[in-house]
């Protein structure tokens, strides 16, 4: 998790997480050997190596490490090149196990049932109730990468803005960020697979994920009393010992933290490269800022939105990315759309060409962004170049790519 010293204001800083896949670089099998790595920096088994701006850091499963920036950065530039040159460092400390970093948000045909090796070292034992309580086994647990953003707020003022804004552009981000099409050696027919996890992998508990679009609550008061309270009294039937912090629980798509005044946004499929994350990134926080600095609708306008409006908005992203349909003509008037329907896609299209205006450096993200209007997300450009039932040779071929792509810092293009 980030750490944060001093509470920051809107805008002002940003942490970034990103997870990558550790895989045999001849088969892409899986290699549960994250410790081995941390261990091989520190010299003992242990969760985080500091490397600077950087941060490199063990995850619930033994063949995933988050590069998470060490502390709230603004200058995305630098941080793109460092979490690159960390990308290359651990490529070159793996090649010794013959293994290498890979991206996407899920692994094309690994076997969680028999494949996945919980962390078992320091901090282990909320992964162990965890365990205990929904058997971490599954694609839901042991298979989605994702790239978090976090970003600051102040106060309770500055949290109701954020948060309004926020709960609008998710139902988006699947149409951006998708790069999970395929599970179990075979396509899912999903753009966003791992959205379809997230949202059900917790369902023994429904209240922890909700309905991952969080409630339209605009206070830390309220939140703590209404989801807060509610998430701690039903998950204490499973956790007698009271291990668990409601806070740490709560897996809505964004998850406010008041005590270091940040909201987590969790629901993007990592791309194949840092320069395409931080690109996406960048977009998302200038489109964030333009809804609470007013530029797109109006504050009170934007803390009307239902839940279950924006949940089935989501819904059709995860299965469709870009060419999802949006048939609810308010959310395409809120972003100054004039027509009743339009896909996704049309609507990024349609907000990039606006931010560009706003946004005093569309630079940091305009190349990357295009590249993903015009040639799908990660998902539709992994499918175009596998073809609709590839072969595991063809699948193993194109992930190959994609572990280049991320190597060498390029995006991936058919």
């Amino acid at each position: 998790m980030m750490h944060q010293p001093s509470r920051i204001h809107l805008f002002q800083g940003y942490g970034v997480e990103l997870e990558y896949m550790l895989v045999d670089r001849s088969t892409l099998q899986i290699k549960p050997i994250t410790d081995d790595l941390l261990k091989h920096e520190l010299g003992h088994y242990g969760s985080d190596v500091d490397k600077g701006m950087v941060t490199w850091s063990n995850e619930l499963v033994m063949h995933v490490v988050e590069l998470k920036s060490t502390k709230p950065e603004s200058d995305f530039a630098t941080l793109e090149k460092e979490f690159a040159a960390n990308v290359k460092n651990i490529n070159a400390i793996l090649s010794q196990w013959n293994a290498m970093l890979l991206p996407t948000a899920a692994h094309p045909f690994m076997d969680p049932m028999t494949e996945t090796k919980l962390w078992p070292h320091e901090n282990n034992e909320v992964y162990t109730i965890y365990n205990k309580i929904f058997d971490c086994k599954g694609h839901g647990w042991s298979n989605l990468q994702s790239t978090h953003l976090n970003l600051p707020f102040y106060d309770d003022e500055e949290f109701a803005r954020l948060h309004a804004a926020v709960r609008l552009v998710l139902p988006l981000l699947p149409a951006l960020c998708a790069s999970s099409p395929m599970l179990d050696g075979k396509l899912t027919g999903l753009m966003d697979t791992r959205l379809k996890y997230y949202k059900t992998n917790q369902s023994k508990i429904p209240c922890i994920t909700g309905k991952v679009i969080p409630e339209a609550v605009f206070s830390r008061r309220n939140y703590l009393n209404t989801i807060y309270e509610k998430i701690k009294a039903e998950i204490a039937p499973y956790d007698p010992e009271g291990e668990l912090n409601a806070i740490w629980v709560n897996s809505r798509g964004a998850i406010p933290r008041f005590d270091r005044g940040s909201i987590e946004i969790r629901i993007m499929d990592i791309q194949e490269c840092p320069a395409a994350d931080l690109a996406v990134v960048s977009f998302v926080i200038g489109l964030i800022k333009a809804l609470v600095n007013g530029k797109i609708a109006d504050h009170e306008a934007q803390m009307k939105w239902k839940t279950e409006t924006l949940a089935h908005i989501l819904d059709q992203t995860t299965e469709k990315a870009q060419e999802a349909v949006i048939t609810q003509s308010e959310y395409l008037a809120l972003f100054g759309m004039q027509q009743t329907t339009a896909t996704a896609g049309e609507v990024l299209q349609h907000l990039a060409v606006k931010m560009a205006t706003y946004d005093p450096q569309p630079e940091r993200w305009k190349k990357p962004v295009d590249l993903i209007l015009k040639e799908g997300t990660l998902s539709q450009r992994i499918v175009g170049a596998m073809g609709k039932d590839p072969s595991h040779e063809t699948i193993v071929a194109t992930f190959k790519m994609l572990a280049t792509c991320l190597a060498d810092n390029k995006m991936f293009s058919l």
